[in-house]
């Protein structure tokens, strides 16, 4: 559930209506010619925050960051009050205005929401997945699947590097990193301590964790939606995920375990 870019019809409401129109999620402004010099086999945890910033930097600065009078952006906010810190890592919400159905969450606790997803799911939905975002941040998954993507992309033309003064990415190599990102896999076990994180993580927020079952019985829907309509490309994007079903029971168990009660669903 990391990432699941869909490309589709956005669907528009009331004040969005005068807002620009709707751009593609933008990961690589090609650049080539980039210089080849000292191979970078490590990195130290202040390169690697300086690599983060500049990358999600670079990410809020080429696709459309949803203002603060944004309904998009008031949604978000009063969807995420009481979401501040994750395991120690401090978190920071966003809406990227633009097509693709999608939402992602970086090593430093930068959450970024996509405004197609946010047309398309619930608030208790939407809630389930930043749960299980935020889940990969504070196991630190986010932050081993961007060194290995820096190791294996942005840095396989070698990065210069000293006294823990990170090089400079340039446009290309960034460009390279979020292809990276975005194909990149989490293993199941990741998955599934991404969802219980996210449950215990909603519940101590006092938000209500059967958004988790919501969230993953949304997913499938978009899966088998995509299966009829024969898209092999969405229905790979799931097949390293835990079994769905497995998944959904799994948070459906535990929040009746708990004696929590659903909460009543609205239209989308």
């Amino acid at each position: 559930m990391k990432r699941f870019i869909i490309k589709c019809v956005a669907i528009f409401f009331g004040a969005t209506l005068t807002m620009p129109m709707m751009a593609q999620f933008n990961i690589k402004k090609a650049i080539g010619g980039a210089t080849k010099v000292v191979q970078a086999t490590t990195l130290t945890d202040a390169q690697m925050a300086q690599y983060v910033k500049e990358y999600i930097d670079w990410m809020d600065a080429h696709n459309q960051v949803c203002d603060e009078t944004s309904p998009y952006t008031v949604r978000l906010k009063k969807l995420t009050e009481g979401l501040t810190n994750a395991d120690g890592i401090p978190l920071n919400f966003k809406v990227y205005y633009v097509t693709d159905v999608n939402a992602f969450a970086c090593a430093d606790g930068s959450v970024r929401v996509f405004s197609s997803l946010m047309d398309i799911m619930t608030d208790e939905e939407l809630l389930g997945v930043i749960g299980h975002e935020v889940g990969h941040v504070a196991h630190r998954d986010s932050k081993k699947g961007f060194r290995t993507a820096l190791l294996t992309s942005a840095l396989k033309d070698g990065i210069a590097s000293s006294n823990d003064k990170a090089a400079q990415l340039t446009e290309s190599q960034l460009g390279n990193l979020g292809e990276a990102l975005v194909n990149a896999r989490y293993s199941q076990k990741q998955e599934r301590n991404a969802d219980d994180f996210g449950y215990d993580f909603l519940k101590k927020a006092g938000k209500n964790p059967w958004s988790m079952a919501y969230s993953f019985r949304r997913l499938k829907q978009m899966q088998e939606e995509a299966g009829a309509q024969g898209n092999n490309k969405i229905n790979q994007l799931f097949s390293s995920h835990p079994d769905l079903d497995a998944r959904i029971k799994h948070m459906e168990e535990r929040a009746t375990a708990d004696g929590i009660e659903k909460p009543v669903m609205e239209e989308k």
